[in-house]
């Protein structure tokens, strides 16, 4: 980030300055989020999409300072999502105990929600957490419904954050229905004048604290997203099929 990017607002200064680092230094998505979460020593975070708990059991390995990590995941087939994770109800079961067994250590400080978003929601805090991490449904419905829900749940200075923030919108074969984590995420953080970072490995953060005048801004620390416009991926997707 050059010096006329910085953002003046002091708690966001220290906020980017954390996502910038992180992003130099980590080796995948688990590492860059040890760090900022370590660094800003953030204390209570949700994850929406928990699938087999890998993350929440390397966050909760990895992180002293979460005292309190929410869980939403519903577990179960979801009639309506076309994508490849969408197992059927016997093999969710076997992903919850594998999610739960590998978070068992701390009980104490997990909070499980099974269902989705939509139904577990009023449960968190209003403008009590320090971070989320959105890794659910990804379609456009889907990510519409997760970042909605969950802003409000974020206090101010807050990192709203996520995965599958893929260039293209092809993150599957054409089968599945498309990912739109980007561009949407983006918009959103535009609609709600706040500033958002394009980071390595598809994940993406929005601090929480809108100046709805000057406050959005999109960093593109890795410059692997061009544009966002939907059109353009749909010309770059026919033109790679011809």
């Amino acid at each position: 980030m050059t010096h006329d990017q910085s953002i003046s607002l002091g708690k966001r200064t220290i906020t980017c300055d954390a996502l910038e680092s992180a992003a130099t230094i980590a080796t995948d998505r688990f590492s860059l989020w040890k760090t900022v979460l370590n660094d800003l020593q953030l204390a209570r975070m949700v994850e929406v999409g928990v699938f087999a708990g890998e993350f929440a059991s390397r966050i909760l390995q990895e992180c002293p300072a979460v005292s309190s990590y929410f869980m939403i995941d519903p577990w179960r087939h979801q009639s309506n999502w076309n994508k490849p994770a969408n197992k059927s109800d016997a093999d969710f079961l076997a992903i919850k105990q594998q999610a739960l067994s590998v978070t068992a250590f701390a009980q104490d400080r997990r909070v499980v929600l099974e269902g989705t978003t939509t139904e577990m929601a009023h449960l968190l805090p209003n403008e009590g957490l320090d971070f989320a991490y959105i890794d659910g449904d990804h379609t456009l419905r889907g990510v519409t419904i997760d970042l909605i829900r969950i802003w409000p749940k974020l206090r101010t200075g807050a990192i709203l954050a996520g995965d599958d923030f893929c260039p293209s919108i092809y993150q599957h074969s054409p089968q599945f229905e498309p990912t739109f984590v980007f561009p949407w995420a983006v918009h959103f953080a535009e609609a709600m004048g706040c500033p958002l970072f394009g980071l390595p490995f598809n994940q993406f953060a929005i601090i929480v604290d809108p100046q709805p005048n000057n406050g959005f801004h999109f960093y593109n620390l890795t410059q692997e997203y061009q544009s966002t416009s939907v059109r353009d991926a749909l010309e770059k997707q026919k033109s790679e099929n011809t």
